[in-house]
């Protein structure tokens, strides 16, 4: 469909053809990134609108409908401070400096006749419900006073069942609470845990006539005093996983790898990746499995397999069972492996901008045994310090072990490690799609499962509170109740909360764990956690 005649430049919109899941053509709005030569034709690189930019490729002419052909709009030039125009657009840090200046212009500067108005910020309730579906709004917990009071009802669902209006009612979400937790599991002997915070959130449960359908009753406690208006803080915007969109350039928005040969698999990246500049010529890259080496031949990789001593990765080895490995490898002792991990993990992460200053991170890399040695089948990083209860900061899955169940045992285990050092912990915002949809399931399950296996003790009906949900579990607080709102279970009925558990979850749930085979088995881990800030240097 291309005609020779237009000239298509870097800017240019126009739709693309394409193959969808159902490998039915589809004609989506895309962008061209990038235009080169080659020998006879044109190709043209491209990025799908509203499409994860994984799905960005390399096209002919032929699959472009330049009937349709949207040429770049020409950015307005924007008047200097003396008036006079100039090119530069705004952009957004000069932005934030000017609403800052205006703050402290409108804080401290005596008024002159006219006084510039402070620009409002609004507060924002960040959940990661709201990344997925928007979660439906759930009145605001009573106090521990009124949760003591607070009766049973039939278990059954009833046509009474009414949620309050957001306008009566705060939403959840913006609920976290203080105090103590009062156990009703015995404690470890030996092991301390941070307190999660939060006042008896008394959730009861009870089955009804029938035994595959339970409702659980919640009484929760007071508003958060987390932050100052009674509002969440939203999540930390830096960190490893998290770059700065704003400056992006063209040569970071296009894949500069077309292959990598790992072992005895062939990896097709997704991203970009900061390798050499002479590497990404290449038509294959070549890397070592057990050192993360790259390498621009196959005889060079085998030249280095004679050299190579690694038959797994550097580091301790703190769990095993059956074939499944895992390494714990620090970022600073390790450096040259760490910076190699981090340079392919970039090719399949997007939000990732850590390559080299890795002292600060702790990797978890799991592995596959075989007679070959132990093969990289995924990895997780961790901050050594992390203020904000981060346990994971990077965490990452090979594409040809997806899809495979090692997803979640990478977040399960390190959760694990989590439990073993006594905290609750959450990962590094924002998550990737992939990421978000893996860890919403690990927390469903994981939630579904303790509610589940409750049992009524003395004849009473069986109560927990969400406090003691994130202790068993050592998921964040604000997690388990994201993870609640995201299941729809918060009903709030006759002035309790309730979570209903209907028979499409139960036996939703019970067909995924019966599909879950790979489970950690915490005999198994050998793991003695230390604490970095007691070290002069790590």
């Amino acid at each position: 469909m291309a005609d020779s005649s237009v000239e298509i430049i870097e800017g240019c919109r126009l739709p693309v053809l394409r193959k969808n899941q159902e490998n039915e053509d589809e004609w989506p709005l895309a962008e061209i990134l990038s235009v080169k030569d080659i020998p006879g034709r044109k190709l043209y690189y491209v990025h799908y609108i509203d499409f994860n930019k994984r799905l960005d490729e390399w096209v002919t002419p032929d699959r472009l409908d330049l009937k349709k052909l949207q040429f770049p709009k020409k950015e307005a030039k924007t008047p200097t401070k003396n008036g006079l125009p100039g090119s530069r657009p705004s952009s957004p840090e000069r932005d934030v400096r000017k609403s800052l200046d205006l703050n402290v212009q409108s804080a401290s500067a005596p008024s002159r006749g006219k006084t510039l108005p402070t620009p409002k910020r609004k507060a924002e309730s960040v959940s990661l419900a709201t990344q997925v579906t928007a979660a439906i709004p759930v009145p605001s917990l009573p106090s521990s006073a009124e949760a003591n009071q607070a009766s049973v009802y039939p278990a059954m669902r009833d046509s009474s069942f009414s949620i309050k209006s957001r306008e009566e009612h705060e939403p959840l979400t913006s609920l976290t609470t203080n105090g103590t937790t009062r156990r009703l599991i015995p404690s470890q002997p030996g092991r301390k845990r941070k307190n999660c915070g939060g006042t008896d959130e008394m959730v009861k449960v009870f089955q009804n006539n029938n035994p595959r359908c339970s409702t659980v009753y919640l009484p929760p406690g007071e508003d958060s005093q987390d932050s100052s208006d009674g509002i969440p803080s939203a999540p930390r915007m830096t960190g490893s996983l998290v770059s700065d969109r704003s400056h992006d350039d063209i040569v970071t928005r296009m894949k500069n790898i077309d292959c990598i040969e790992l072992g005895r698999h062939r990896l097709k990246p997704w991203y970009f990746s900061p390798y050499p500049q002479e590497l990404t010529t290449l038509p294959i890259l070549y890397l070592c499995e057990f050192c993360l080496k790259y390498l621009k031949s196959l005889k060079c990789l085998q030249r280095h397999l004679t050299k190579c001593n690694l038959r797994h990765p550097p580091g301790n080895e703190i769990y095993r069972k059956g074939t499944i490995s895992f390494f714990e490898i620090d970022g600073r002792k390790n450096k040259t492996y760490s910076q190699n991990l981090c340079l392919l993990a970039k090719c399949f992460l997007d939000h990732k901008t850590l390559y080299y200053d890795t002292d600060p991170f702790l990797f978890y890399v799991m592995t596959e045994y075989d007679s070959k040695g132990f093969h990289i089948v995924g990895y997780f990083s961790k901050e050594k310090e992390s203020t904000e209860d981060y346990n994971v900061a990077c965490i990452l899955t090979l594409p040809p072990y997806q899809r495979r169940g090692y997803g979640k045992l990478l977040i399960e285990f390190s959760y694990e490690l989590s439990k073993v050092e006594g905290k609750t912990g959450t990962p590094e915002k924002p998550l990737s799609d992939l990421g978000l949809l893996s860890y919403r399931s690990y927390w469903s399950q994981t939630i579904l499962e303790i509610l589940m296996n409750l049992k009524s003790e003395n004849g009473e009906r069986p109560q927990i509170t969400i406090n003691e949900i994130s202790e068993i579990t050592s998921v964040k607080k604000e997690d388990v109740i994201s993870t609640l709102q995201y299941l729809n279970l918060i009903n709030y009925y006759k002035g309790q909360y309730i979570l209903t558990l209907s028979e499409d979850i139960v036996e939703g749930h019970e067909r995924a764990m019966q599909k879950r085979h790979l489970r950690i088995d915490s005999k198994c881990l050998h793991f003695t956690p230390k604490d970095w800030s007691k070290r002069g240097k790590w």
